[in-house]
């Protein structure tokens, strides 16, 4: 059924926002009525827009079907609040659709209701939208369904959350100005090489003398900039797409990963978020019920690198035959030996879902401060290589200048 969002009057004069459901807009307004509150606007939220979008999604999957994961956060925290204050599941979705500010998201959250209002559980709702909920959602909302404990499930999935996009924009934030700095340095180059360059070594090629190599060197690659850079952008472009089909097929995208990790300095810190997302979210799990078993099966899929999640699929399979997690894990090259200790102890005194929490915060600090140093050591470095090219360029200029004073004295 159709869901109408409406501005109206009630009795007393006073402004009401609200959903409703109803057969037609129509259909809506006499309910209303009905019900003395007098409509000044009705949109559907939910009907035949919902058929409009999902035609849209199957050209644009990527732009309309996207829900953020701060809006997800703060949907999650809402609902949690009002399950603790006593409302029943349906009512507090209700509650929420008006309140949210996404479109996609309201229209999710409308077809969940009428999903439950039908006879489907939660979770299992939530299971038909997988772009929106991850695995680890909703098996969490799984065990809080059957345990009875929804709303303290609900409250830890909004922390997990919040705590994940703290962490990726502090990481965006710390790496936008040197990345600023090299898209601004290597603009600034490209203008002198290709315009200020040229005219002035134009001077020098007008004159029968052999340049210095430097120079030779210079107008060179100004010509080649200033001629064939489409050359350069074709290789921009198919280097794209190659890593992007590699990224496709399955063997290229485990190379992908696994030369990425080798890297020294960003394959520490893909490292670092991985294990810190493995620890947290596996922690998360055992604490609300998931068991050890499926919690690795899920994990597997969200610590964003092939190579770690084939080391933690091969430490499943070693923990259902009877194996610890902390041993099973030390084979893999990849995984940190003090995160296998950490987990090790926690097996030993039946604390894992602490030790694992220690295990996140532990790893979330050292990818800050990690990303601390590449900052710290990414804008003097941008700034030297900077000031290398310009000294050559200065010193390409000045040398024929030189020879010619001397040939003049």
């Amino acid at each position: 059924m159709p869901i109408y969002e409406y501005n109206a009057l009630n009795v007393k004069g006073k402004t009401v926002t609200d959903i409703i459901d109803a057969e037609s807009v129509s259909a809506a307004r006499q309910k209303l009525r009905a019900s003395r509150i007098y409509p000044v606007s009705i949109r559907e939220v939910y009907g035949t827009a919902s058929k409009r979008t999902g035609r849209l999604e199957q050209w644009l999957p990527s732009l309309s079907s996207r829900v953020r994961p701060g809006e997800l956060a703060i949907m999650t925290r809402q609902l949690a609040t009002l399950l603790q204050a006593g409302f029943p599941l349906v009512s507090a979705i209700y509650t929420l659709i008006p309140q949210t500010r996404s479109k996609v998201l309201k229209r999710i959250l409308s077809q969940i209701k009428d999903a439950i209002e039908e006879g489907t559980d939660f979770a299992s709702a939530l299971s038909r939208y997988p772009e929106t909920f991850s695995p680890i959602y909703i098996n969490m909302v799984r065990s809080g369904e059957s345990s009875g404990t929804l709303e303290l499930v609900l409250n830890r999935l909004a922390d997990i959350t919040e705590r994940q996009q703290a962490l990726s924009n502090r990481v965006r934030s710390a790496m936008a100005y040197p990345i600023l700095m090299l898209i601004v340095g290597v603009l600034i180059l490209m203008f002198l090489l290709t315009y200020i360059v040229p005219s002035i070594t134009a001077i020098f090629t007008d004159m029968d003398q052999a340049l210095p190599a430097p120079t030779r060197l210079l107008i060179g690659v100004s010509n080649f900039l200033k001629t064939g850079w489409w050359i350069l952008v074709l290789i921009i472009v198919v280097l794209s797409a190659g890593l992007r089909h590699a990224k496709k097929t399955k063997q290229g995208a485990y190379w992908l990963d696994k030369t990425f990790l080798r890297i020294p300095l960003a394959g520490s810190l893909k490292t670092k978020l991985a294990v810190a997302r493995f620890s947290r979210t596996l922690g998360s799990l055992l604490e609300n019920g998931v068991p050890l078993m499926s919690a690795l099966d899920i994990v597997k899929n969200i610590v964003g690198n092939r190579v770690i999640a084939e080391a933690i699929e091969a430490a499943a399979a070693n923990v259902e035959k009877g194996g610890g997690l902390g041993k099973s894990l030390e084979t893999s090259p990849f995984f940190p030996h003090i995160a296998i200790q950490m987990i090790q102890v926690g097996e030993n005194t039946g604390e894992l879902e602490a030790m694992l929490g220690k295990m996140a915060d532990i790893y979330e600090n050292e990818v800050e401060s990690t990303v601390s140093g590449l900052t710290a050591m990414l804008e003097p470095t941008i700034i030297l290589v900077m000031a290398v090219v310009v000294g050559f360029i200065v010193l390409s200029i000045i040398l024929p200048i030189f020879e010619m004073n001397q040939m003049i004295g």
